[in-house]
């Protein structure tokens, strides 16, 4: 890991959701060894989250920006650029669930969660690809789930849009890959996050259920995203394409 962390010194990132709790940790480790960062947010958090990761002598930049507004994201998107002086990496880790039964599950509510959760990424993706494709070198990063494998449970918009992402990876992969653009994705597995408080907090059953099956015995943590993110944007994974890498306790394997 040190020569690739050596290596990352200098380059420029982008992290969307960086204010949450996944991007968040991502940005910090990539703060870490060396990258100069922007995190993209909605909320006042974002500019509290840079200034926790930054410091006086290599600040994190904070841009404000909605997931759902495609032009505020796209001013968004170029400040960062600006801010950074370029762009060699992007981690698109903005997203939202809103949980509902099928049955009674409104279309506005359906309409935000794509908006956010997989429109907002395809945006940013083409953005970047855009600013890296002449430079002939850039790495993006996109957030899938584990229900980009399964449906869950009443969690249809979701579930949807994280299936979206990782076929949206791997399209893109194929469309970038000759442009020198590795295109790959994380999906997470439970980490105790915002994003599903609903379960960790408000239901103990079904916590229980997800803790029983998990063979590394315990929730994911934040943290646990920063070494598979800091390999997929290091020249170490430049012969990934299209790979959506679980990061899930073994989740899967059981």
């Amino acid at each position: 890991m040190e020569s690739g962390q050596s290596e990352l010194e200098g380059r420029r990132a982008l992290i969307a959701g960086g204010g949450g709790g996944l991007g968040s940790a991502m940005a910090a480790a990539l703060h870490g060894v060396g990258v100069d960062v922007a995190i993209m947010g909605r909320s006042a958090a974002t500019a509290e989250t840079a200034a926790r990761i930054g410091s006086d002598a290599r600040p994190v930049h904070a841009i404000q920006a909605d997931a759902t507004d495609r032009a505020a994201l796209a001013a968004g998107f170029d400040e960062a650029v600006e801010r950074l002086g370029g762009l060699d990496i992007l981690i698109a880790a903005q997203g939202i669930t809103l949980p509902r039964a099928a049955l009674d599950h409104d279309l506005e509510a359906w309409d935000t969660t794509l908006e956010t959760n997989l429109t907002s990424v395809f945006e940013l993706c083409q953005l970047a690809a855009r600013t890296m494709a002449p430079g002939g070198r850039g790495k993006i990063l996109t957030i899938a789930s584990m229900l980009s494998f399964s449906g869950g449970l009443n969690i249809a918009a979701y579930a949807a849009s994280k299936g979206g992402v990782a076929q949206l990876t791997k399209a893109l992969a194929n469309e970038w890959a000759p442009l020198g653009i590795n295109v790959n994705s994380i999906a997470p597995g439970y980490i105790r996050t915002a994003v599903n408080r609903h379960i960790w907090h408000d239901n103990p059953k079904r916590t229980a259920e997800i803790l029983a099956r998990l063979p590394a015995g315990r929730w994911g943590n934040p943290e646990d995203l920063a070494g598979p993110a800091l390999f997929l944007c290091s020249s170490a994974s430049d012969y990934l394409h299209g790979v959506v890498l679980p990061v899930d306790g073994g989740w899967l394997s059981r």
